[in-house]
């Protein structure tokens, strides 16, 4: 078995599409469909269900994903060991980061760490906090910023950076804008504007209204912050988030209210690493211009 045929594989599963997984690549389609059929011939399986739209894994190929994604991470790893013990710190840095996210200023961090390690490309992942933990636990990417609402998966840790509190966005002409804060209770029937289920806040404001007993239904779900803002600019409904959000531009006209007389959430962000040592030399490097220890150690899976 060969890495580049583990490589080509990785990348088909993760486009879902041979003709841009080539192109990713920079192969051919054919070459690479050869490289596919050659892996499941040795394996004896299949590994894909091609139609004329998309490809599917099977039921091997979704378990030799999560066994290649960490072989290749692991050579990955390897090799830039090697040539940081020579001094160079060359290879790859895949960080991950939800939106919006507080305590970092990833745009800034990356720019200074290029700067000081131009020799390292960095390559940058935006998802929800379960994806993106789930990505650092199979060595998909070096650490990610996530606001993870629960334990993290299996080999990640949990390094702390920030917590708030959340409150709630409402357009200055609800009924509830002009009061000094506003009740759970008071949240019952209206229309929620709140991200996807694999957000951390998403994950956090569904534990809290299970909390404070107020059913709730999601009437507007978006995937980025600027959407949420933007519907709640229109008054289409309400929004419960972290309290930075309140703060961006944005949000200039939104009411913001604190959130009373029941659960008081925090808002957690915080870097996620591969636990023990087996966090890469670049993102070693990383962690120490946030002043974070190199490893991977706190708060274990």
């Amino acid at each position: 078995m060969e890495l580049r045929h583990l490589e080509y594989f990785v990348t088909v599963a993760e486009e879902r599409h041979f003709t841009r997984a080539a192109e990713r690549l920079l192969v051919s389609q054919s070459g690479l469909s050869a490289s596919v059929r050659a892996l499941e011939r040795e394996l004896g399986a299949k590994l894909f269900v091609r139609t004329t739209r998309s490809v599917e894994l099977t039921g091997p190929g979704r378990a030799l994903l999560a066994e290649a994604t960490r072989t290749l991470a692991s050579v990955r790893a390897a090799k830039e060991a090697v040539a940081a013990a020579q001094g160079l710190l060359r290879g790859t840095l895949a960080v991950g980061t939800e939106q919006c996210i507080a305590g970092v200023d990833v745009p800034r961090l990356l720019a200074r760490f290029r700067a000081e390690h131009p020799r390292v490309e960095v390559r940058l992942r935006q998802a929800g906090s379960g994806l993106l933990a789930e990505a650092v636990g199979t060595g998909r990417l070096d650490l990610a910023f996530i606001a993870l609402c629960g334990p993290p998966p299996h080999g990640v840790s949990l390094t702390p950076l920030t917590e708030e509190p959340l409150v709630l966005l409402c357009h200055p002409g609800h009924a509830l804008a002009g009061g000094e804060g506003a009740r759970w209770a008071e949240l019952k029937g209206e229309a929620l504007v709140d991200f996807q289920p694999d957000w951390g806040v998403r994950q956090l404001t569904d534990r809290a209204f299970a909390g404070a007993g107020v059913e709730r239904q999601v009437a507007l779900e978006v995937n980025d912050v600027h959407s949420l803002l933007e519907l709640v600019e229109q008054g289409l409904g309400v929004a419960v988030v972290p309290r930075h959000f309140a703060r961006k531009p944005q949000a200039a006209g939104l009411c913001a209210l604190p959130l009373t007389e029941g659960p008081q959430p925090l808002w957690e962000v915080s870097v996620a690493r591969p636990a023990g040592d087996a966090a890469s030399p670049a993102s070693r490097k990383l962690c120490a211009l946030l002043d974070l220890p190199d490893g991977g150690s706190e708060a274990p899976a």
